[in-house]
């Protein structure tokens, strides 16, 4: 994941600011700071391990609220006098309950589209007759997959005719729709952002006449 000893330490008096960010949402959760001793354990355990210079020792998060960091990802900078860790959250990053302790919103910009991957996972596995995306689900790839298609037709009719708010609101239907479509088959949108990746670089590639 990381080479501890290419971290340096000494620059900042032995600890290195870390930035904790969601994996899914890109969302940054908290700024936090490491000794050697704190990414060490971090790097054993899986989870999210700090040094607090207020109780001047090492901690991990969630040890009294039980809401924890699970390392994805460990990304120095250009220096390695900084971290960024990309984790899955359990629970809030804040200690005032909060999902990020940089403002109140849940998974601002894109990283809407992450969160409502995950509500879609916790509904589809709720009682159909209380929950639509459960019942959706139930019903299989192929009734999604027309949902999809009747989202996809009603937002390009909203795209000729309708003024932006209808169309907005359309595009909204289609991209849940089509979120409950990957998710049925066991597919998530990095996927999607897997290929348009791809293609990206693909493009760069490709000679320009």
């Amino acid at each position: 994941m990381i080479d501890p000893n290419t971290i340096d330490f000494a620059k900042g008096d032995g600890l290195v600011p870390v930035v904790v960010q969601d994996a899914a949402t890109l969302q940054v959760l908290t700024l936090a700071y490491m000794d050697r001793a704190a990414l060490d354990e971090t790097l054993q355990s899986g989870e999210a391990t700090f040094f607090s210079r207020s109780r001047g020792g090492r901690w991990r998060k969630g040890e009294t609220s039980g809401d924890r960091l699970h390392v994805v990802g460990i990304t120095a900078d250009c220096d390695g006098d900084a971290l960024v860790l990309s984790v899955n959250p359990v629970g809030n990053a804040c200690h005032l309950h909060r999902t990020s302790c940089f403002g109140e919103a849940d998974a601002p910009g894109l990283g809407r589209i992450a969160w409502l991957e995950r509500t879609i996972a916790e509904r589809a596995a709720a009682d159909p007759s209380e929950s639509w995306t459960a019942k959706l689900v139930a019903q299989g790839a192929k009734r999604v997959a027309q949902k999809v298609g009747e989202e996809g037709v009603e937002t390009a009719l909203a795209g000729v005719a309708g003024p932006d708010e209808e169309l907005a609101s359309e595009a909204a239907d289609l991209i849940y729709h089509l979120l409950v479509l990957l998710h049925v088959r066991n597919m998530v949108f990095q996927d999607v952002l897997d290929v348009l990746a791809s293609r990206a670089e693909a493009g760069k590639a490709t000679p320009r006449p």
